[in-house]
């Protein structure tokens, strides 16, 4: 009976002698904690008004509000029927040479006739005034065949003048976008000016721009050309990839921060502008 005892505290010393177990190693997670994300806002990369370059009643607006267009689409037709007309008629001008076969030759028999009388004077067959008056004659007929040259030649440039102003006419969309708001409509005269109502305001949503502001701790961790992953707000879905455009230089020193602007492509617009996101910074 004496022996369970013994045979215990041998038991107990066997095991406080045993080596310990090694500690787990820590998470992975642990070594490298994920990058922090960053309240962003995503809005449109432009704004623009779209406005007539001349006084001229509108024809046609051919977008409504909210209609995507693409660069170059035709927006608004402003009436060009007077322009039409003009641009008509110097092309005309431009393109017939009557007047210039007429003044070639009154020159090519002005030129003949004082040949003649030249000879006629040196023989004495005529008095010199003839002969002068004839040469007086060539040189009125090459001065109408130089007019009528240079009149050919500014019809030409007065049908390119028109036709840029009938071009002026067809209002286009400068990049692909949304039109937010359309202002006119058909038969309302649209006036050129910055003071002047515009007829469409658009945005441009490829690419989209995001707006971040970084705590001034963040200095020299993020340059122009990174990569970063943005998380629009619910319901939306998704994330993805931007660039980092500009880096602001100059800091918010009340608020100890600086701005950070990114570009995200959105080619088939999938990502609507003007909603809160999140950045994280790879």
């Amino acid at each position: 009976m004496r022996l369970l005892p013994a045979l215990l505290l041998m038991s107990t010393a066997a095991l406080a002698q045993a080596p310990k177990p090694a500690a787990p190693p820590p998470p992975a997670a642990a070594a490298a904690a994920p990058a922090s994300a960053h309240e962003c806002l995503i809005e449109p990369q432009q704004r623009i008004e779209i406005r007539s370059p001349v006084n001229a009643l509108i024809d046609k607006v051919l977008v409504e509000r909210g209609s995507v267009v693409r660069a170059g689409d035709v927006l608004v037709q402003l009436d060009a029927s007077v322009e039409r007309e003009a641009l008509a008629g110097a092309r005309q001008r431009a393109q017939s040479d009557s007047e210039l076969q007429v003044a070639r030759a009154r020159a090519e028999y002005a030129r003949e006739k004082f040949r003649r009388r030249d000879d006629l004077r040196r023989q004495s067959f005529i008095t010199a005034q003839e002969r002068d008056e004839a040469e007086a004659e060539l040189r009125v007929a090459e001065a109408e065949l130089a007019l009528a040259t240079d009149n050919r030649r500014l019809a030409g440039t007065e049908a390119q003048r028109l036709e840029a102003m009938t071009r002026q006419r067809t209002l286009r969309a400068p990049f692909t976008g949304v039109v937010t708001e359309r202002l006119q409509h058909p038969g309302e005269l649209a006036f050129t000016g910055e003071g002047s109502r515009p007829i469409l305001r658009m945005a441009q949503t490829h690419p989209l721009r995001v707006e971040v502001v970084m705590p001034t701790s963040m200095v020299g961790k993020i340059r122009v050309g990174s990569r970063a992953e943005v998380t629009p707000e619910a319901p939306l879905a998704g994330s993805w990839q931007a660039t980092v455009r500009v880096v602001d230089q100059v800091f918010d020193a009340a608020s100890g921060s600086f701005g950070v602007r990114l570009e995200l492509p959105n080619a088939n617009g999938a990502i609507p502008a003007g909603v809160r996101c999140k950045v994280r910074f790879l």
